[in-house]
């Protein structure tokens, strides 16, 4: 391997959930190039994000902090641009570090704009020396890269169209949700051809950036995809791929007793309202899945394109590769859709590192964070710290020399957070300090039983609060605007 820095590329889909890869035990995806960088590197088996949405998440990413410290605990909020950052620490290392495909770090408000170009200063700001960036799977009224290509092939009213009829109506999409005139888990193919379909055409750019790449400067590249993000709608040609298949289902679809979860009971009943779960029955579950499945194998033959491309470039072997998602997605479990609640599936994502040259396969299935992958790529790269960092480098996990692991594991959302040990799970409202749920995972792994009023749990939760939630909330969370939920 050469002495020379080492490229890194960073691959984040967005609501990718861990359990949906072949190398993760799923039998029915299909995920054949994600799972041969498992086969050569190291695959974490429980990393949790720290805000199961997207924005709160990919702040706690891109500062190395919790959503208690950044304020981004909605998706109404964004990163202070003076912030510091592992991109800024990775450019100031002498990286080039390059933007291509989805960020979501900032607020698209008016500001006259008439291309997501013009947005390109808010996201070197942040620490980005190039930015081809395009944006949300649903894209708004701006024009981005990706529309511009679908307006040459003749394929955008199509596009706007489908969009539409996923939208609120009368109301300019803001994040906020993008499904909501169809059911949630309706899975209608987008009517495009698979090579124009949105993470298809991601792989693509990617591809084509690494093949011009010329600059004698190491390479940071964050790939973003926009999918698996609802709408589930893969192309027909992408679905056709499943038929047949016995795809995998939930291991739970057990509703929430609301009324037992205290305050955080608001939370997850506009969740099982949002995700339709009065009409969401086997099928529907299975159709949703089997498009989900189908947008993950797109995103999966653009890894392996990508993987392709390093390789004819004659750099992989001087190349990480990670691959995660910025947080999980329930697809069924407890009868919901989505994400922002705290159960595993919304909070867990995956996540695969492969050194230069491969190294025999390894899973760790310690308790990892994902601010910790950040700081990950300033170990490869050698780069300085950041300020306020809480995040732990998991290279030893790669070399051999594994880091003393993480007890617990923070995770929030929408003023709740959860406190996840390697038995218990403690879900609790941030402002009010109470406890709202605990799972026993140890006879309880899918989170179905809600131990919280159980007299015998009352030391558990008392032991939880004083040793991780009191300590950890002697900060108060920053909140640019109060919870519609919490207490």
């Amino acid at each position: 391997m050469s002495d020379c820095p080492p490229n890194i590329l960073l691959v984040m889909s967005d609501q990718h959930r861990a359990d949906m890869l072949g190398c993760a035990g799923d039998a029915a995806v299909q995920t054949p190039n994600l799972d041969a960088l498992a086969a050569e590197g190291v695959r974490f088996s429980r990393v949790n994000c720290q805000g199961p949405l997207c924005m709160p998440s990919r702040a706690s990413f891109l500062t190395e902090r919790y959503v208690r410290d950044h304020g981004v605990y909605t998706n109404w909020a964004e990163v202070d641009p003076a912030s510091p950052t592992y991109v800024k620490a990775l450019r100031d290392a002498g990286y080039h570090t390059a933007m291509l495909g989805k960020a979501h770090l900032y607020q698209e408000d008016d500001d006259g704009a008439t291309h997501i170009d013009d947005f390109a200063p808010r996201l070197e700001a942040l620490g980005f020396t190039e930015v081809r960036e395009t944006g949300d799977k649903f894209a708004g009224e701006t024009p981005n890269r990706y529309t511009d290509f679908l307006k040459t092939r003749g394929l955008l009213d199509a596009y706007r169209q489908h969009i539409a009829d996923r939208s609120y109506q009368g109301e300019k999409d803001s994040g906020r949700g993008a499904t909501k005139r169809v059911p949630m888990w309706d899975a209608t193919p987008m009517p495009i051809p698979l090579d124009a379909y949105v993470d298809t055409w991601h792989g693509a750019e990617a591809v084509r950036w690494i093949e011009e790449y010329d600059r004698d400067q190491p390479f940071f590249a964050f790939v973003g995809f926009p999918g698996p993000h609802d709408p589930w709608d893969a192309p027909v040609e992408a679905v056709d791929r499943y038929r047949g298949a016995d795809i995998s289902m939930p291991a739970t679809t057990l509703r929430p007793d609301v009324e037992s979860a205290g305050t955080y009971g608001s939370l997850l009943r506009a969740f099982l309202h949002l995700s339709d779960t009065d009409t969401m029955t086997d099928d529907a579950i299975r159709g949703m899945r089997r498009g989900y499945s189908a947008d993950i194998s797109v995103i999966d033959d653009a890894v392996g394109a990508i993987v392709a491309a390093l390789r004819a470039k004659g750099v992989l072997d001087t190349t990480w590769i990670i691959y995660t998602s910025d947080h999980g997605e329930m697809g069924g479990n407890h009868g919901m859709m989505s994400k922002c609640v705290l159960y595993e599936p919304a909070v867990r994502v995956p996540l695969i590192i492969r050194p230069p040259e491969g190294r025999a396969p390894r899973v760790v299935g310690t308790i990892v964070e994902h601010l910790d992958v950040p700081a990950t790529v300033r170990a490869i790269a050698g780069a300085g710290g950041v300020p306020e960092s809480a995040a732990r480098p998991l290279l030893g996990y790669v070399n051999g020399k594994d880091p003393e692991p993480r007890a617990v594991s923070v995770s929030e959302n929408w003023g709740f957070a959860s406190f996840e040990t390697d038995r218990y799970k403690l879900v609790v409202d941030e402002d009010a300090l109470t406890a709202c749920q605990l799972f026993d995972k140890a006879v309880d792994p899918l989170e179905d039983h809600n131990r919280i009023a159980d007299p015998e749990s009352k030391a558990t939760v008392e032991e939880l609060m004083d040793a991780y939630v009191r300590p950890f909330f002697a900060t108060p969370p920053v909140r640019p605007h109060t919870s519609p939920f919490a207490g």
